[in-house]
């Protein structure tokens, strides 16, 4: 499911600008994967750099796992931010694995990362906290009608990827037309990446059409372990 919805969903909610400019923000909320899961998709950027593809993270974009991305009021950032505080306030370092690489239909590539009860609870916290927040008159776009089970998640959270339907991973290309990418995907079939690290705290940013971050609004650490 994840290949075709991911790029699907980040089209609909379109690029992030700043509040002064629009009516409407792209805001995701992320898991800061630590230092070992930075250096797997530090790894996986050289290796594409090197058959001249340009990473997300090769641009200077963070590293993130999103636990809920959707569309919020110019206005809410400050509630939002207060929200998300409150829900990290006992946030834990819990583990995060990265296992393997996937590629969509339209040539988006992702680090795996392996789903968790831990992780799963984390993306359940932030969405329930922050939900009453979002834009409320975000409609469901056409290419949803492909996948019912995801529209009732959307219409009550804003989002298709959440609780059921959530998703991990991290973001390396999208819309990728190298075709090089084809001798890298074989590759990491033979040796996937993998990295174990944990979620180091919890980010709010603004993010462009890709679901890349463009502008971070806030991180809260998360402390001891899990």
């Amino acid at each position: 499911m994840l290949r075709y919805v991911i790029p699907a969903l980040l089209a609909t909610f379109g690029a992030a600008l700043p509040a002064e400019a629009e009516e409407r923000l792209s805001i995701d909320i992320y898991a800061i994967p630590s230092r070992p899961i930075v250096d797997a998709v530090e790894k996986a950027s050289r290796d594409l750099a090197g058959r001249g593809m340009t990473t997300f993270f090769a641009k200077g974009q963070a590293p993130h796992v999103t636990l809920y991305l959707t569309q919020y009021p110019a206005d809410a950032a400050p509630r939002l931010k207060a929200a998300v505080a409150a829900a990290a306030q006992d946030c834990k370092a819990i583990p995060l694995t990265v296992r393997g690489t996937e590629l969509t239909a339209s040539n988006w590539l992702f680090l795996h990362v392996e789903h968790s009860a831990d992780l799963q609870r984390l993306a359940d916290l932030v969405t329930l906290a922050a939900e009453p927040l979002r834009d409320r008159t975000v409609t469901p776009p056409g290419w949803m009608s492909a996948y019912p089970a995801k529209l009732p998640a959307f219409e009550r959270y804003g989002s298709p990827n959440v609780f059921t339907q959530f998703e991990p991973h991290l973001t390396l290309l999208a819309n990728e037309s190298n075709p090089g990418l084809a001798g890298f995907m074989a590759d990491m079939a033979r040796t996937p990446p993998a990295a174990t690290g944990a979620v180091d705290g919890i980010g709010i940013g603004l993010v462009d059409g890709d679901g890349q971050l463009v502008k971070t609004l806030a991180e809260f650490r998360c402390t001891g372990g899990a």
